[in-house]
């Protein structure tokens, strides 16, 4: 169960007397207890149960019924005065780095990880100098201004290492590729849970990739999906998108959803929402949905060797 005490501490100063609780998909079941034990202490509780994507995709329409949001699992994307964030840590034994080191040709790398294992970063760092080998932690942008943390859909801190060969520590194979792709860097993923080592390899995304834009190369009509999420909306980008071609449109959503695509009958769809979405869940959509640098190349406002992946980074 989510530990509550720090958490109770900080809606007491804030003098809350309600609270909505949003969770994301890994953590949804913390809901019942975490609900619970904040009402023992006295406090009104409300569950958003709408799906999250991430820090963000906030439940503020919760917070008509609550004083202030806690928004379990990730760091801040943005600042507001009545969200608190709470990510969750989960640990493990940082000797678990040894397993990478036969991987590793430099002993100066970049080292990032996500939200849940930054806690562990100086004991890793610390480690890692023990074995010899440097290890260039580095802060992101404002969308990710902890030091050595990377988003899927910013790369940032990975970038700012400036080295030629980084490792990431972390569960899943899509961040190690984007870094890769942000970097043009050789990138080692380790999994500290499995032990799991492996040198990332983004030549099967990009094949994957470049069969949806072929398809979509002919469509008759583009719509160009702008969020209404608050920490999703790029207005800028997608405006500047819709000018590329006189066959794009621009098209408000909430949830990019697959019944949605259909109703509204584009022939193809350009998406700067959550970029994840247009990599991970393709095979679910009824037609092509491209990234902002896919739809750019078709366009002609960006040549191929030029490819890289969607990045939602900090003004």
């Amino acid at each position: 169960m989510i530990p509550i005490s720090d958490l109770v501490a900080k809606l007491r100063r804030r003098g809350a007397r309600s609270v909505a609780l949003q969770f994301p998909a890994g953590l949804a079941r913390q809901a019942p207890g975490t609900a619970a034990a904040l009402r023992r202490e006295g406090f009104d509780v409300i569950v958003s149960g709408d799906p999250c994507y991430g820090g963000c995709d906030l439940a503020l329409d919760a917070l008509q019924y609550a004083d202030v949001l806690v928004h379990f699992g990730h760091a801040p994307v943005e600042e507001r005065s009545n969200v608190i964030y709470e990510p969750v840590r989960f640990d493990f034994d940082v000797a678990v780095l040894e397993r990478a080191f036969p991987d590793l040709h430099s002993r100066r790398i970049g080292l990032v990880t996500t939200i849940q294992h930054l806690h562990l970063i100086g004991a890793m760092v610390a480690f890692l100098r023990e074995h010899g080998i440097e290890a260039i932690v580095a802060p992101g942008d404002q969308r990710t201004p902890i030091p050595g943390q990377v988003l899927g859909c910013n790369f940032a801190a990975a970038r700012a290492t400036g080295a030629d060969e980084i490792l990431f520590v972390g569960t899943g194979v899509f961040h190690p590729i984007g870094i890769h792709l942000a970097t043009r860097s050789r990138v080692v993923a380790l999994d500290p849970f499995t032990g799991e080592v492996q040198e990332v390899d983004a030549d099967r995304l990009i094949r994957r990739r470049a069969a949806v834009m072929e398809k979509a190369r002919d469509a008759s009509s583009f719509g160009v999906i702008v969020s209404t999420k608050s920490g999703q909306r790029r207005m800028d980008l997608a405006r500047r998108l819709v000018a590329l071609s006189d066959k794009a449109v621009l098209v408000a959503m909430r949830e990019v959803s697959p019944a949605e695509m259909l109703d509204l009958g584009f022939a193809a769809y350009v998406n700067t929402a959550c970029p994840r979405l247009a990599y991970d869940d393709q095979i679910r959509f009824p037609v092509p949905v491209l990234t902002p640098p896919e739809f750019e190349i078709l366009c002609g406002a960006r040549a191929w060797d030029d490819y890289t992946i969607d990045e939602y980074l900090a003004p």
